[in-house]
């Protein structure tokens, strides 16, 4: 990433070039009067410049200290008219005074550039004038993306701590049903219970493994899933079975950490848990106008399920999808023919 600041290095380097290039206009425009000679003109050019690109230097510290949390402007604009009028009275006179030391003899040049203080003067001003706006502008210019990039900076750090906040929301929820599941197991069934306990350890241990990475591909996320859908199997046995429609583009695919786990909780929920017929979940995965297209779907008994609104499950991928990829509608969901199926839509990099 390039730096969006101009650091004083840049702006040292363009007061050398700016200072430069006005040197030699000025000894041009000297040289050019018939009665100067080229020595002359070029101890004028760099006096004068040499003392004027020290004191541009000195402004910008001054415009640094005058600025508008610390001044009003009004007190700002008097604080500069002043400097300019001493600031530029100085400079005229030291030049003067200066070149009377180098050129000494050159009696008529002298004359000449002291007829010419006033004159100097006034282009002190306008120097001082150009010089100082073109300071606040850059000062405001770096204060401007500071403050932008600070922003950017707290907004992502919002952004990741509500990825997390919703993230861990999904272990919690899954462990509560699983220790009930446990729990009703370990008197009717302690072989089964223990197996679970297993399985329940060893999901828990890839899960925190991976805790704080936001994306991982759909295949891990799969093995994953599978895990849970083992620790299910324990106590459901042959109540569903888990299908599986891949092609290898999907199985790619970065998505988000834990994006499948809220949807089989919610199929084995509300569609094995209900249920007195085999459930069928299926896992379906397709290209479709720019997104990778997630499907998964499962058959319930719609006389035992209640109609309900969303659950914790899909407001919790809602939200962060949202988050992830700043889109609101990339996830569906729809009942058709005690068929219950939702979609996540995945952007394409």
């Amino acid at each position: 990433m390039t730096n969006p600041f101009i650091s004083n290095k840049k702006i040292l380097s363009s007061y050398i070039l700016i200072w430069g290039v006005i040197l030699i206009i000025q000894f041009l425009v000297l040289s050019l009067i018939s009665s100067v000679s080229l020595l002359n003109a070029f101890a004028d050019s760099a006096v004068f410049n040499v003392l004027y690109f020290l004191l541009g230097i000195s402004l910008w510290y001054t415009a640094n200290f005058n600025s508008l949390e610390n001044y009003s402007i009004l007190k700002i604009t008097l604080n500069h008219f002043a400097a300019a009028i001493i600031s530029s009275g100085i400079w005229a006179l030291a030049g003067f005074y200066l070149l009377q030391n180098i050129l000494v003899g050159q009696t008529k040049y002298l004359a000449f550039v002291y007829s010419t203080l006033i004159w100097r003067f006034l282009i002190g001003v306008m120097f001082y004038i150009i010089i100082v706006s073109v300071d606040y502008i850059i000062i405001y210019y770096n204060n401007f993306e500071e403050k932008r990039l600070k922003e950017a900076e707290l907004n992502s750090l919002v952004k990741e701590a509500e990825l997390k906040s919703l993230k861990y929301q999904i272990n919690p929820h899954f462990i509560f049903n699983s220790l009930n599941s446990i729990s009703s197991l370990t008197i009717s069934n302690p072989p089964k219970a223990q197996d679970m306990t297993i399985k329940l350890s060893t999901f828990l241990r890839n899960t925190l493994s991976k805790n704080e990475h936001q994306k991982s591909k759909l295949s891990d996320e799969i093995n994953n899933a599978k895990l849970y859908l083992d620790i299910e199997k324990v106590r459901f046995e042959e109540k569903f079975e888990f299908v599986e429609k891949l092609n290898n583009i999907c199985l790619e695919t970065e998505v988000p950490s834990m994006i499948l786990q809220p949807l089989l909780e919610n199929a084995i929920k509300h569609g094995v848990y209900e249920s007195l017929d085999k459930v069928v979940i299926i896992l379906s995965c397709e290209e479709e106008k720019g997104y990778i297209k997630i499907t998964v779907e499962n058959n319930f008994d719609p006389e035992a399920v209640p109609k309900k609104g969303e659950g914790i499950g899909i407001k919790n991928i809602r939200n962060r999808l949202k988050l992830i990829y700043n889109q609101d509608n990339l996830i569906s969901t729809e009942k058709e023919n005690n068929i219950f199926r939702a979609n996540i839509y995945i952007p394409q990099s």
